[in-house]
């Protein structure tokens, strides 16, 4: 370590308290949308893709923004419906775990996308424990020994080392915090702290994951399911706040002086925007296929411009640096 716990509370309050202007063009054109009859037409085909512009990216991108109750009831409600109804409501772990006919892109969730969701349901009113009561205990059940998880299926079937994920792990993460203290979320958390919330994986099957931590370092905005050193970072602060638990401050140290370096006047800046890569979406012919080139929306393209300030962002900042003084103060960050 090269700060004390009295040096970094002392960094964290010299950063002063910004506020930054949203920009929210496109907004009306997406709640619009997310009334319609399209849209509509979409969640009852599929409540995941197509990726980046259906459904479910607006409704994530709003609740990212804080705007989940002016999602409208419509969209939710099928929302609902279109996830209850995916063929499984299991995560394969091997081919022939999968019965004949159903597509193993868009017949069943993964971790990521299901917690994701989860938070996005539960900002609009709803009871998920109630209408999808086969979300909760999924994370529990595909919980590695770390106290993480991973999208990819294979992982679970290494024996010689545990290959959890970053990505796989924050969203459903951030989803149990709202649902009380007890050992899955604990551990969950445990998982991110053991990798000081900025590095990957150490293991030969996710070892791609310690080139994707290069990129965590720069904040990005939405997020969607992905990762970066802030998301990681509110994420412990709001375990550790809301459970009473200690944070050493090996485990947070790295995170936030670079979040201080990068953000010393309070004002978080987009370093990346989410992964441009294909989706599944029906072609001219209407048959589902893997297509390149993404496409966006509006409220999207608003709010994602690499070196613009961040509203949400900066926002999540100050939250999260007074939470962890407040952390400081209560005797809960440890040497």
């Amino acid at each position: 370590m090269t700060m004390t716990i009295a040096e970094l509370r002392a960094c964290l309050i010299a950063i002063p308290d910004a506020e930054v202007p949203a920009q929210l063009d496109g907004l009306d054109a997406s709640i619009a949308y997310l009334a319609s009859d399209e849209a509509a037409a979409s969640l009852a085909e599929d409540p995941y893709w197509p990726k980046w512009d259906g459904p479910w990216w607006h409704m994530v991108l709003l609740f990212e923004l804080g705007l989940a109750r002016d999602i409208p009831e419509r969209a939710v409600r099928a929302m609902i419906a279109s996830i209850d109804a995916l063929p499984l409501h299991t995560f394969p772990l091997r081919p022939e775990d999968w019965p004949p006919g159903l597509h193993p892109s868009r017949h069943a969730s993964c971790h990521c996308a299901l917690g994701s969701i989860d938070q996005v349901l539960a900002a609009c009113g709803v009871d998920v424990d109630a209408e999808l009561p086969w979300i909760r205990p999924w994370y529990a059940r595909y919980q590695m020994r770390d106290g993480g998880l991973n999208c990819d299926e294979k992982a679970y079937l290494v024996e010689d080392e545990c290959p959890s994920s970053m990505v796989g792990t924050v969203p459903p993460l951030e989803a149990m915090l709202r649902r009380g203290p007890g050992d899955v979320v604990d551990r969950a958390a445990q998982c991110l702290i053991a990798r000081q919330l900025v590095r990957g994986s150490d293991t030969r099957h996710n070892a791609e994951e310690r080139d994707a931590a290069k990129t965590w370092l720069a904040p990005m905005f939405p997020r969607f399911y992905l990762y970066d050193v802030l998301r990681g970072a509110t994420a412990v602060v709001r375990w550790a706040t809301a459970f009473r638990r200690a944070l050493p401050l090996g485990a947070i140290e790295a995170a936030f002086t670079h979040l201080a370096t990068i953000a010393p006047d309070g004002v978080v800046r987009i370093g990346r925007t989410y992964a441009g890569v294909g989706s599944w979406r029906r072609d001219a012919a209407g048959e589902w296929r893997r297509m390149s080139s993404p496409p966006s929306f509006a409220l999207l393209d608003a709010v994602s411009q690499v070196g613009t300030a961040s509203a949400p962002l900066t926002a999540e900042w100050r939250a999260t640096r007074h939470a962890l003084v407040a952390l400081i103060d209560a005797g809960l960050v440890t040497a």
